[in-house]
């Protein structure tokens, strides 16, 4: 009989539990890349392969090689970085990277534009600083999120210990990462020790494609969690926290023109206690790793599982594993999924204040110096910093005799406490161009200027401050999550975006194709008018995302694969 699997599925098999030939790669001073079959495996170590395609032309015109460099990102459950730790990272962003900080839509860290030469260098900088890279991408659970701030109430707290828990649980327990990386030394590491070459919880094939796992803290749904391919939401009875509901089979990416692809919000499965989280994760990405599609790539995340079996049979075989029935899921409500920029008191009477990151980018510019503003800030210590599924950083436990101080270093350098408008404070995007291989649209570095010229129809409208979200990546893979987006950009060519409205504004609905191929003055004439409509008509207390529906411009999309359907461009 014929082996269908596809070719990564041979690759991980014959990788040596993933070893690959990547040492020796890295050995190989005459190239700055590393071969196309350990570049697969390198993501399972955290890092993908670049190049700078705004010099591809030039240097295939010069018969140079790509200007190859390598984006690395680390592993941050949670997002919880102390001063510490900021100080020691933004030192290798400048000794290694690109002199920035990227903030991940996963709350985590991007470094990018590091060398192979200095690869293992950067690595291990990583590594001194009490983090790791390991299975921050590749066909495993990847980075753990959890709802911002684990400071702000016991709840908060929890979901951010459960993250740690299910990050350090579901580690590859291969040797690679540290022989290759480490010369064999041993990170910090929490998890169970695994016996030599073998992987417990994966074997040799680890998952058909990549997984993630997230926890939500109602009422704000600030890590999106329909958009996983499981989450756990908190519910709280008279104060108390009385487990989890579990939802299953969300994800964000599709193809073009391949209607067998789509976005896919989770459904909800059922409730589980808080002891019973980790048991559930293993039995829901277990059974992942042996229903999922190991033929087709494109058709090998849990949505697509849960999609072709259906939930019923899925939760029936989850709960065989468990060994019982889960419970019945109980109430929850979102009231957005956004983060409240500026200061807030936590349950502990210490201050959080949460900045606005445009694009989740730390770097310094002309009359903003925000890194150095950050870094000046981790210097005095005394605080920690959090990352957010929105971008952004919480400066966090704050005591009240500080806030006048780090007021004071965030003004010297420029750093306005809040953004300009609502609709930016709710945008992200994804890096895109230049680095990434699979952009075909610009995303970060153009999403702040049509943001700019939305603002004017905003001020039209009289609707500036109003939380309305926009979203955009450079392909349909959705890394930016823009089909849950009131205002969805995804990138189809140079300077071309396919317009989606319609969403949630508190994630729990998909927006819907509008417009098709458009570049940006397109996208401001087919805004505008909305927008103005929606500042005369709207109900009292209607979102943006909800009026476009009421008022007939997009059909609703309820979730699963309802994406394609139904679709009328204008």
């Amino acid at each position: 009989m014929t082996d269908k699997r596809s070719k990564n599925e041979f690759l991980k098999e014959a990788s040596h539990y993933l070893r690959g030939t990547i040492a020796d790669g890295l050995a190989h001073v005459e190239t700055g890349a590393i071969a196309e079959e350990d570049t697969q495996l390198l993501k399972f170590h955290g890092s993908y392969m670049q190049d700078n395609r705004d010099v591809r032309g030039e240097r295939t015109k010069k018969k140079l090689e790509k200007a190859f460099s390598f984006m690395i990102r680390l592993r941050i459950p949670g997002g919880l970085v102390t001063a510490s730790q900021w100080r020691q990272l933004d030192d290798v962003a400048t000794t290694y990277a690109n002199g920035s900080l990227r903030i991940t839509t996963r709350a985590t860290f991007q470094f990018h534009e590091v060398i192979k030469s200095n690869l293992k260098r950067t690595m291990q900088a990583i590594n001194a600083a009490e983090f790791d890279t390991r299975a921050a991408c590749g066909d495993v659970n990847r980075g753990v999120m959890a709802a911002a701030n684990p400071h702000l109430s016991p709840v908060h707290r929890t979901a951010y210990e459960l993250a740690r828990r299910a990050s350090d649980h579901f580690i590859p327990r291969s040797g690679a990462y540290h022989e290759i990386w480490l010369a064999g030394e041993q990170v910090k590491d929490v998890s169970r020790p695994a016996k030599e070459d073998e992987e417990p919880i994966y074997g040799r094939f680890y998952l058909p494609r990549k997984f993630k796992i997230v926890f939500a803290v109602p009422p704000v749904n600030d890590v999106d969690v329909l958009a996983h391919d499981l989450g756990f939401i908190a519910v709280v009875e008279n104060g108390e926290l009385v487990g989890w509901n579990v939802t299953v089979g969300g994800g964000m990416g599709m193809t073009h023109g391949e209607t067998r692809t789509f976005p896919r919000t989770g459904d909800l499965m059922g409730f589980c206690t808080t002891d019973e989280v980790i048991e559930v994760a293993e039995a829901v990405l277990t059974l992942q790793r042996d229903w999922g599609n190991r033929e087709n790539r494109a058709r090998a995340r849990l949505k697509y599982t849960i999609e072709d079996r259906g939930l019923a049979p899925f939760r029936a075989e989850v709960e065989r594993r468990l060994g019982r029935p889960l419970a019945e899921a109980r109430p929850f409500h979102f009231t957005s999924m956004g983060d409240q920029v500026g200061w807030r008191q936590g349950a502990d009477k210490k201050w959080h204040l949460t900045l606005f990151i445009e694009n989740g980018r730390v770097k310094d510019m002309p009359g903003r110096a925000l890194r150095t503003a950050l870094r000046e800030i981790a210097d005095a210590g005394g605080v920690d910093f959090v990352l957010t599924g929105n971008q952004n950083v919480i400066i966090a436990n704050v005591a009240a005799r500080q806030k006048a101080k780090i007021e004071a270093v965030l003004k010297a350098h420029g750093v306005e406490l809040t953004a300009t408008s609502g609709l930016r404070r709710n945008s992200i995007a994804c890096v895109a161009l230049p680095t990434c291989g699979l952009a075909l649209a610009e995303s970060e570095r153009f999403l702040p200027e049509l943001i700019t010229a939305l603002e004017g129809s905003l001020d039209k409208a009289g609707l500036r401050d109003d939380d309305i979200v926009i979203r955009m990546t450079g392909c349909p893979n959705g890394c930016g999550r823009p089909y849950l987006a009131e205002i969805g950009l995804v990138g189809r060519g140079p300077g071309l975006y396919n317009l989606y409205l319609g969403a949630a504004h508190d994630g729990t609905r998909m927006n819907k194709l509008y417009a098709q191929d458009v570049g940006k003055s397109r996208i401001v004439e087919l805004v505008e008018p909305l927008l103005i409509r929606y500042a005369k008509e709207r109900e009292q207390g209607e979102r943006f995302g909800d009026f476009v529906i009421r008022a007939g411009v997009v059909k609703p999309t309820l979730g699963g694969n309802t994406f394609h359907d139904d679709v009328t461009l204008v």
